[in-house]
């Protein structure tokens, strides 16, 4: 679990260090998120980003939309500081630290988010505050993970540090809090937001490139994702036998230069009800 706090300092500051590797990774899904984005988007009003990141998100819809203006929102001030940066010279795009559920209820005409909406302590909750920030009527759209066992990238890195990752039979924050279709279709609907549809993305998650591919993605791994926290705990004696076993778990995964998995995601959309 990642909580506000962590994502406020040193988990927020390690994802900003990282955004180049992370946005890579997420290249393909997010070709596929960011066109039905579009295809949900309006014309023109005003739309939220949220868990927004290094703004990747943000700045395709913003120039894909001139006349809608979108706020990208994110917990980690380092992450909005790049996002900021990066967006420079797009005049309908704006960046904020905050939460987005904090937001003024019925101001937003669209929400949309990539992999920021897993990890509420409370999802109906969460999802709830977002409905309340979301005019009536307002789409919704974003993508999560689905399941561990789908995702060839969690099983590799996970199976390499000693993790077995098992599922759980209760809800937990993190990257597959909302694996399971049928939980989240009924998260939304009791929250508050109508018609929920998902449709599965499949997508090539690329963990390293470069001259080296197994030592970058290594670096990354190392830092960001399920063995990140295995490794930085074990002590130093296992830490490198775990090491040596990512290495070659990776090297099997090399195609074409670069480290390459199997990554699975939903992107799901709904439409925000009345307000109680």
């Amino acid at each position: 679990m990642t909580s506000a706090f962590e994502w406020n300092g040193r988990v927020g500051d390690v994802w900003a260090e990282e955004w180049r590797r992370t946005d890579r990774s997420f290249t393909d899904l997010s070709r596929q998120l960011d066109a039905a984005i579009l295809e949900a988007a309006p014309e023109s009003g005003a739309a939220i980003d949220i868990g927004c990141g290094a703004g990747g998100t943000s700045i395709a819809l913003a120039t894909a939309r001139p006349r809608l203006a979108v706020v990208g929102v994110d917990l980690s001030p380092a992450l909005v500081a790049i996002a900021a940066e990066r967006a420079q010279g797009i005049d309908n795009l704006s960046f904020r630290v905050g939460d987005a559920r904090d937001l003024p209820h019925a101001s937003a005409d669209f929400l949309f988010s990539r992999h920021g909406v897993m990890f509420f302590d409370d999802p109906v909750a969460g999802f709830a505050a977002l409905r309340a920030v979301a005019r009536p009527g307002a789409r919704l759209v974003f993508s999560c993970f689905r399941a561990r066992a789908d995702n060839q990238w969690a099983l590799t890195a996970e199976a390499a540090v000693g993790n077995s990752g098992a599922p759980t039979t209760t809800y937990a924050p993190g990257p597959f809090a909302l694996a399971d279709r049928d939980f989240t279709a009924r998260v939304l609907r009791e929250a508050g937001w109508r018609d929920p549809e998902a449709r599965s993305a499949d997508f090539a998650y690329v963990a390293g490139a470069g001259d080296d591919p197994v030592a970058d993605a290594m670096s990354f791994f190392s830092r960001i994702g399920p063995a990140a926290r295995a490794l930085a705990a074990a002590p130093p004696d296992r830490r490198a036998a775990m090491r040596d076993k990512l290495a070659a778990a990776l090297a099997d995964h090399v195609t074409n230069g670069t480290v390459t998995f199997r990554g699975a995601a939903w992107i799901w959309s709904a439409i925000a009800g009345e307000r109680p």
